[in-house]
């Protein structure tokens, strides 16, 4: 289960609403000079996004949370995100320079280049019918964990 805290800034039936700060890991990296993922988290800063959770421990307004999410669905997501749309464009290319083939003989890359268009926009089609049937998937859901509790600072 991948982990991160927030704080509940607001409560609607089962689900909560959590604030967390994104965090890179950059600083602790030994290669962040030469990393081009260290120059972009140093212009986009520590940015709030705001999650609905599953709230599993009632927590209310102003509660300190650990959420988590299922390493499955990450990884399960990550894939469907990144190599269908790429599976889709090498496909679409490879089927347009098949029918080019056979349908021209001038030799043009065209109908390649419009097979890789048909064929990546017909993977984010996918990847949007994808994205709303596992709206309701459990290992895609964050979930709130556990309560934090914070120490007062002296």
């Amino acid at each position: 289960m991948l982990e991160e805290t927030g704080q509940v800034v607001d409560v609607e039936g089962e689900f909560a609403w959590i604030e967390s700060e994104r965090q890179s890991t950059c600083g602790s990296c030994s290669a962040r000079k030469g990393c081009g993922t260290s120059a972009i988290a140093k212009v986009l800063g520590r940015k709030r996004m705001r999650l609905r959770v599953v709230n599993r421990v009632d927590a209310r307004i102003g509660d300190h949370v650990v959420i988590g999410i299922a390493e499955s669905g990450v990884v399960r997501g990550s894939l469907a995100v990144y190599a269908v749309p790429l599976a889709g464009l090498f496909a679409g290319a490879l089927a347009g320079q098949f029918v080019g083939e056979r349908i021209t003989s001038t030799g043009s890359d065209w109908p390649a280049i419009a097979g890789a268009a048909v064929g990546l926009i017909a993977s984010l089609f996918w990847l949007r019918r994808f994205g709303r049937a596992t709206e309701t998937d459990a290992a895609f859901q964050p979930v709130v964990l556990r309560r934090e509790t914070r120490l007062p600072t002296t």
